[in-house]
């Protein structure tokens, strides 16, 4: 089940690069993310409160809270990149390039979270990778 999720994921993340790409058109690239950011604030918290989310927020460690703002601030960081990238080039490259952070996520997860990637996620994450770069300079 969670592969649906997944593929629901992607198929936003790409309406994502070509609904902002179309937005962006003239815009300041910071105030084009901070107006994303309101939207997706307000969304969030509305599902969060609708589906009874928010009741097990007395249950966060210290620990998740600081591992949640280090996501938020790399979330908020790579938003700002992906629209100066958007702004500057163009989608059909923009948006391959982001999706790198798929195989520098397997790479990272390996490292720091001692997951194990079989000989194929090896073979997968060098694909991405040349998959990348082939598409920079297409």
């Amino acid at each position: 089940m969670w592969w649906i999720f997944a593929l629901l994921s992607a198929f936003f993340a790409a309406l994502t690069a070509v609904f902002a790409k179309v937005g962006i058109k003239g815009v300041d690239t910071d105030l084009a993310t901070a107006i994303r950011t309101v939207i997706i604030l307000i969304l969030a918290w509305g599902i969060a409160f609708f589906r009874g989310g928010t009741a097990t927020f007395n249950t966060l460690t210290k620990q998740n809270l600081i591992f949640l703002c280090l996501s938020g601030v790399a979330t908020g960081l790579s938003w700002i990149f992906y629209f100066k990238a958007l702004q500057m080039g163009k989608v059909s490259q923009v948006a391959p390039v982001d999706k790198l952070s798929v195989a520098i996520a397997i790479i990272l997860s390996v490292i720091f979270l001692n997951e194990k990637i079989s000989t194929l996620g090896i073979i997968g994450v060098v694909l991405i990778i040349s998959g990348t770069i082939v598409l920079i300079y297409s």
